[in-house]
């Protein structure tokens, strides 16, 4: 009999703070509960714990509108009180005993990652089957990807990050001898054509081509996506009832580019009808 397939693991990362990762791995997950999918999420900024938090106001949410949302089976796997290798042995050990027991019961996985490099971090990228690096579409933010050239946008050379995504990619071939699908997402982008926009898209056309990523459909600068995180809501809610926010143009476009984004990703549901969690769980706090 042939193993049963295993999850399908997405990884937020980029050692930026600030580029909206937690919010794009929301809006990710509850994209795919609504597909159809079973959906796990790790937290492995249990510092900040933003993605952590974001789903318990969901929980309160839930329970403050007696409405039923779709939640993901969630681990937020803390760092270790040990210094040195065995730290790095038992932040790898929680971290892959997380993946396992989510494996079990989701089809996919969904992994926060914290803005700086930390183990977990590193050994989360060496299991993502896709890398989403969300960047705020600005020069500054570039520089987590490249060093540029300022007159000609010339790349000089690739950044910290960059060189530690392609040793993980190296790490995962060596592990089971697959690759990792990285997608750079553009987020907050301008509505208007402006110069800086049209620089970025040429010099992440080059990036592309020299780093092996694809890009991602950009999300555009809306200040919903922020708002929503007290009430642990997403764009993908806002048609439930009991929900008060009104759905405005700006709204229906952000929910098309969520839709576009995991469409990039390319995960669909699998035929037949298959249950989403809609009761409200304890969250787990540790793995």
């Amino acid at each position: 009999m042939a193993p049963p397939p295993r999850a399908r693991i997405l990884v937020l990362g980029n050692e930026k703070g600030g580029s909206g990762k937690s919010t794009v791995a929301m809006h990710l997950t509850v994209g795919l509960l609504r597909a159809g999918l079973r959906v796990g999420t790790i937290d492995v900024d249990s510092r900040q714990a933003t993605l952590t938090r974001y789903l318990e106001n969901r929980n309160q949410s839930m329970e403050r509108l007696k409405l039923p949302l779709p939640m993901s089976e969630h681990r937020l796997v803390p760092r270790s009180a040990h210094l040195g290798e065995a730290g790095i042995a038992d932040e790898t050990a929680r971290l892959e005993a997380a993946i396992a027991e989510l494996s079990a019961i989701c089809q996919t996985i969904v992994i926060d990652t914290p803005g700086s490099d930390q183990t977990m971090s590193r050994v989360a990228h060496s299991y993502a089957d896709t890398l989403i690096t969300p960047m705020n579409d600005s020069f500054v933010d570039l520089d987590l990807l490249a060093k540029v050239e300022p007159m000609t946008l010339r790349v000089i050379c690739p950044s910290a990050y960059s060189a530690m995504v392609w040793e993980q990619k190296k790490i995962r071939a060596k592990r089971n001898g697959e690759s990792i699908d990285w997608l750079v997402l553009r987020n907050r982008l301008a509505g208007v054509d402006a110069r800086n926009k049209r620089n970025m898209a040429q010099t992440l056309d080059t990036l592309a081509r020299r780093f092996g990523f694809r890009q991602a459909p950009g999300l555009g600068d809306r200040v919903i996506f922020r708002e929503l995180f007290l009430s642990g809501l997403t764009l993908l809610d806002l048609r439930e009832r009991g929900i008060q926010t009104p759905l405005t143009m700006s709204h229906i476009a952000g929910r098309q580019e969520i839709r576009s984004l995991i469409d990039a990703i390319g995960l669909y549901a699998p035929p037949g009808p298959i249950p989403v969690p809609t009761s409200v769980p304890a969250l787990a706090r540790s793995a």
